[in-house]
């Protein structure tokens, strides 16, 4: 296959990138940008394929086949609950592919036809460098949230004395580092960079509370797609420093825009503390919160209420994907559809563990797209709402976020469930959120505590609703 075919199926393959970005924008239009991203991937693997450097097809065939059963093995095993560590595990790999790249540059320059050993170009140096950096601290950042996201790690923010002290003195160390193997070209200096991304990467997320999760498995998908920009200029592949450019940036902006609906900033996030399990984090009023009587319910009870409801606005959070009720949920809300009740779904930019985790999760259990909105679009409608129905939902419900200056979700925007006619929220205990904080709408006057498992709560629901039909 000649060069300029080569660049024009790359070219297609690129397009097809942005139309499946663009389509993934709305849950409307996600199927078909799933189909676009496949096509064009599938166009760049047949294209890279075909090149006339590339030979020792049985090692790449035995490649596919284990990284394809691999795949295959894990997207019909995984439960949803498990997909935002999923998702970084991912990108932890993306950025060990991109320091392994670089290394195979390193030691084989003219392979990649950028010059030979100890003679490699300035440029390529310097791209080399950037593309191992970024991709050591993806890789080892990304374990760190795996391990926070599956429990293996302490949700609570890691913290120690002079912590951003070393992390800026490691930065630096990185820069000088970089500068010096771009002069000396070592092989001590080239590994030795690695090290200290590895450890950075290490260390910029162990002291991020559980809370800042979802933006840090979106800011760590920004770090994969640069790292792979990054080796995509080493390997002087188009395709790739396109694709990597998209999702950095598009990562970029998912970021900011859950950083504003959290109402923090990018640096705050990433220099971490916040969204810790520690007592620390619950001021004196919080705990006698728990001394406060609560008004226990029943699913009978929530079954009345809604069935004489005009407007229910259902409130998702990870409790309803631990459980696994996003199913029952929709036959819940579809039962009451049909008794002339207008139900919709509010969706919190930071509701679960990873961006649009509910989004997913509600699509999976073919809930129609136009009843699922985001926070600025329904939260004034709480007010004029008969009853709000919080299924699992936490932090993303605490007025205390409003209210508590001494809170570290003070100043995060929220759901106004507390300002419906009547709240039904349920949950297994009357546990703290992800954030480590109590929540005051538990104790509120027009709250009704609805203590369960999530599915067996709304398959209890379902049954009262139809004996009562």
């Amino acid at each position: 296959m000649s060069a300029g075919f080569s660049s024009f199926l790359y070219l297609i393959s690129s397009v097809c990138f942005i139309l499946g970005l663009k389509g993934l924008s709305s849950a409307a239009t996600s199927r078909s940008g799933n189909l676009y991203a496949i096509f064009g991937m599938t166009i760049a693997i047949l294209t890279t394929l075909l090149s006339p450097a590339v030979n020792h097809y049985q090692y790449i065939l035995l490649a596919i086949m284990i990284g394809g059963s691999i795949g295959t093995l894990l997207a019909k095993k995984i439960e949803m609950t498990a997909l935002p560590q999923l998702v970084a595990a991912f990108h932890s790999l993306v950025g060990l592919a991109a320091v392994l790249v670089a290394a195979a540059a390193f030691y084989s320059p003219q392979a990649f036809g950028i010059g030979a050993v100890q003679h490699i170009k300035t440029a390529s140096l310097f791209e080399m460098s950037l593309g191992v950096i970024i991709g050591a601290i993806t890789f080892t950042g990304s374990i760190v949230a795996f391990g926070k996201l599956q429990g293996f790690i302490s949700g609570k923010p890691l913290q120690f004395a002079q912590q951003h002290v070393l992390n800026a003195a490691l930065g630096v160390a990185l820069i000088v580092l970089m500068v010096v193997f771009m002069i000396s070209q070592s092989t001590f200096i080239f590994w030795t960079l690695i090290m200290v991304a590895l450890v950075l990467g290490f260390l910029l997320i162990l002291p991020i509370g559980g809370a800042d999760m979802p933006v840090v498995v979106s800011m760590l998908n920004s770090y994969s797609g640069w790292a792979a920009a990054g080796i995509g200029f080493t390997l002087n592949n188009h395709v790739l420093i396109i694709v990597g450019a998209l999702v950095g940036a598009s990562g970029a902006i998912l970021s900011y825009i859950m950083c504003k609906g959290m109402n923090r900033s990018i640096i705050n996030v990433i220099l971490g503390g916040f969204g810790g399990d520690s007592s620390a984090n619950t001021n004196s009023s919080e705990n006698h919160l728990n001394d406060k009587p609560i008004k226990a319910s029943s699913a009978e009870d929530a079954a009345y209420m809604m069935q004489n409801a005009q407007n229910i606005i259902i409130v998702p959070g990870y409790g309803m994907a631990v459980a696994q009720a996003q199913h029952a949920l929709r036959e819940m809300a579809d039962i009451l559809k049909k008794s002339g009740a207008r139900v919709r779904y509010a969706i919190h930019p930071v509701a679960g563990r990873m961006p649009g985790h509910m989004n997913v999760l509600l699509a999976e259990a073919n809930v129609d797209y136009d009843d699922v909105l985001e926070l600025e679009e329904i939260n004034t409608d709480f007010s004029s709402t008969d009853v709000a129905f919080v299924i699992g939902a936490n932090d993303i419900t605490n007025p205390a976020a409003k209210t508590d200056k001494t809170s570290p979700i003070y100043g995060m925007p929220i759901l106004d469930v507390e300002n419906a006619r009547t709240v039904f929220f349920v949950k297994r205990t009357l546990a703290s959120g992800y954030a480590g904080v109590d929540n005051e709408l538990f104790y509120g006057d027009n709250t009704m505590m609805v203590l369960g498992d999530a599915k067996k709560v709304c398959e209890d629901i379902i049954k009262a609703l139809k004996e009562s039909a």
